[in-house]
């Protein structure tokens, strides 16, 4: 790969990847050359899937689509990643204030550590009001999910709901 190469991070848990994070990422894609989906996830913490399922998901998903990757991070920071990744860059969706009152703190951050800049995409208004945390509410209480995120994981999440 050339150094010219503009790479970005789209990091998140995406547990589970939804309808929204995946329009970032398209979008991502047509800005960058390189776009990296890094699954950062917490050792620690127990989510709905493991990460190596919502990497095989993520894969799945994202599949056929050129300069796009899956890859799986945990314990360290978002800068280290994008250091090891050679990222200048890291692209984040937020759905409304509450989203950027979150994430400046953290983009101002990761640019004082390492100087890597965060650009911040506007959800799409039609998935602004998705989330992960809410597609494993509604799942949960057997709430459909479809229209929210792909097939494959409104079927993953009802599997699991049974399990």
């Amino acid at each position: 790969m050339s150094d010219s190469r503009r790479v970005c991070v789209c990091p998140g848990s995406y547990d589970p990847v939804t309808l929204g994070h995946l329009d970032v990422i398209e979008r991502a894609a047509a800005m960058f050359d390189d776009v990296v989906v890094a699954v950062l996830h917490n050792p620690d913490k127990r989510g709905t899937f493991t990460a190596a399922e919502r990497v095989e998901l993520l894969r799945h998903v994202l599949e056929g689509r050129e300069r796009v990757r899956v890859v799986e991070f945990g314990g360290r920071l978002l800068v280290d990643v994008c250091r090891e990744l050679g990222a200048a860059h890291v692209v984040k969706g937020l759905r409304g204030g509450a989203d950027f009152d979150y994430e400046l703190p953290m983009a101002l951050m990761n640019r004082h550590l390492t100087g890597v800049e965060t650009v911040f995409v506007a959800a799409d208004p039609r998935l602004a009001h998705v989330s992960s945390s809410l597609v494993r509410q509604v799942n949960a209480y057997g709430g459909d999910v479809s229209g929210l995120v792909p097939d494959v994981v409104r079927d993953a999440l009802v599997a699991h709901r049974r399990a």
